[in-house]
């Protein structure tokens, strides 16, 4: 290579990163909760995420494109790890049938994409326009950084040593790796692809060396979403480990096949046409591998997590949505199994709402707190919630007597609960925030509210220490917190009137003073709705492994 060559190259490689940048911090601008929901949706069920990846892929033609989205969703927290697996899977699957489609070269319209992102960015208005703006002239741009990339490689493609290399071996382990990084350097599997079906139809390479070449581009492609993934955060990192992982797992798997069965024959007498040999074998390459690994797609996020390990700075930026650490889909087991990971993560869920709340008391009156951490925690707690959902669904379907379903019922509405007092810290921690509706501290208010959260501490350290040789006096003593709290608050309520019958308050804080005490009853009252589920149904509370939950070590 001259040194244009690889000057072209590194450029083209942070035009690349540039452009990945720019498109992720724009997707991050423009989605709001709406495109959040959207792929919630779209992603929510495994088959349909595989669906939309596949369909993604098969019209832009390219995994790579794909896969770099998937890692900007991932980055800007739009999508979990756990989505992000089912849409690379699909889009391994899509690229196998883009030359069946119309050839869409996104190279030729990079430019225009480009121009018309920096046209809504500099000469319109707006927020949501802007960040619209970045989101095209970043996919313009890191189109463009391919193309570079591409064109400097091209005296590659046409080297001889390359061709000789690949005509010639036929180790299968040395074919996979050349594969591999023939399709790293040229950054497009297809081509890649395109390039081995001409030396087959040239007669130049036989189908039993180009089956493991083929095995190697597949892993080779995972470059562009490494190179995606640089200046991405780890959790983005982790859906390219997943894109790795996946290809790696189907490379020995069909290694594997290879050797026991004689799969080239098969292919072989399939068509006699070399290069749809080729193609047959991506295919079904590809496909089988997704359905392979569609049971452990939970497992490949866990993996990425266990190659890539969640550092504390990392959750204390962004990590509500990792997943549940005590409930597993894809392996629930037996129903004492499920009963037991439901109640676990009932106590982590609830140490999150016990410690906003806690916060969210104390904000009033006037000590520090930070209000990113409380709507992280909050996130969090809805995360789990709603993972708790789909859960609850696949345990349902297990047979069980009818204690435990009364369990799992009850374990259910306990959920619903703390999400609920989840809400009200959330409440609270607006009368500290928004300007327009603050609360105006004063010395008799905080004695109040600190004689509250007291209470409130102690139902929750009852909850939380709950068993079946004290159930009676838990219950007791928190119906007796719960009872108190209702008493304080009428009383302070009243208080507050008389206050303002005194002007040393205004109407405003008897408003917002009468507020925050209805939230606090409701906190108390879901307390007790808790404990009397557990009560009901006879299943315990406690607080063992749950500082295990990485989440929760952010609180």
């Amino acid at each position: 290579m001259t040194f244009d060559s690889i000057l072209k190259l590194f450029g083209g490689l942070a035009l690349f990163l540039y452009g990945m940048h720019m498109m992720s911090s724009g997707l991050e601008g423009a989605a709001g909760d709406r495109m959040k929901t959207i792929l919630e949706r779209l992603t929510s069920n495994r088959f349909l995420g595989i669906i939309v990846g596949a369909a993604i892929t098969a019209v832009i033609q390219s995994s790579s494109a794909t896969t770099v989205m998937v890692v900007g969703f991932v980055n800007s927290q739009l999508m979990t790890l756990n989505q992000a697996v089912w849409i690379i899977m699909g889009a391994n699957i899509g690229t196998t049938i883009t030359g069946q489609l119309i050839a869409l070269d996104a190279s030729k319209i990079a430019p225009l994409v480009a121009i018309f992102g920096v046209v809504l960015v500099t000469f319109l208005k707006g927020k949501k326009v802007n960040a619209f703006g970045e989101i095209f002239a970043g996919l313009g741009i890191l189109f463009i950084g391919m193309d570079m990339m591409k064109d400097a490689m091209v005296p590659l493609q046409q080297s001889e040593a390359f061709i000789h290399a690949m005509t010639t071996i036929s180790n299968p382990v040395l074919a996979i790796l050349l594969g591999a990084g023939f399709t790293a350097l040229i950054q497009s599997s297809s081509a890649s692809v395109g390039i081995l079906q001409a030396l087959a139809v040239s007669g130049l390479i036989p189908l039993s060396s180009a089956i493991y070449i083929i095995f190697g581009q597949n892993i080779g492609t995972c470059i562009t979403s490494v190179l995606a993934s640089l200046g991405a955060n780890r959790n983005a990192k982790r859906a390219t480990i997943i894109h790795l992982s996946f290809n790696i797992i189907g490379t020995i798997v069909f290694m594997a096949f290879a050797a026991l069965v004689p799969f080239v024959s098969w292919m072989e007498s399939v068509t006699s046409n070399p290069a749809a040999q080729i193609a047959n074998t991506h295919t079904i390459f590809n496909i089988a591998t997704t359905l392979l690994l569609i049971p452990f797609g939970s497992r490949l996020a866990k993996l990425a997590q266990v190659i890539l390990p969640v550092k504390q700075e990392e959750i204390e930026d962004a990590g509500y949505n990792i997943p549940l650490t005590f409930v597993d889909e894809d392996n629930i087991g037996s129903v004492p199994i499920a009963i037991s990971s439901l109640r676990k993560e009932a106590m982590a869920m609830l140490q999150l709402a016990e410690t906003n709340l806690a916060e969210s008391m104390d904000a009033l009156c006037g000590n520090a707190f930070s209000l990113e951490k409380i709507k992280k925690r909050e996130k969090r707690i809805d995360y789990i919630n709603y993972e708790i959902t789909n859960y609850m669904t696949l345990v349902s379907s297990l047979k069980m007597n009818e204690s435990d379903s009364t369990t799992c019922n009850a374990l259910y509405k306990c959920f619903s609960d703390i999400e609920r007092i989840g809400d009200h810290a959330i409440n609270i921690i607006q009368y500290s925030t928004d300007e327009d509706n603050k609360l105006s501290s004063s010395k008799y208010i905080e004695d109040e509210l600190h004689q509250l959260a007291s209470l409130l501490s102690k139902s929750f350290s009852l909850l939380s220490t709950y068993s079946l040789d004290s159930q009676d006096e838990c219950f007791e003593k928190i119906e007796r917190i719960e009872d108190r709290i209702d008493e304080l608050t009428a009383s302070y309520r009243q208080a507050q009137i008389e206050r303002l019958m005194e002007k040393k308050v205004n109407v405003l804080d008897c408003v917002i003073y009468s507020e925050i005490l209805t939230d606090v009853e409701r906190v108390s009252d879901h307390i007790m709705n808790i404990i009397q589920e557990a009560k009901r149904c006879n299943f315990t509370l406690s607080d063992e492994a749950i500082q295990s939950d990485p989440a929760l070590s952010a609180a």
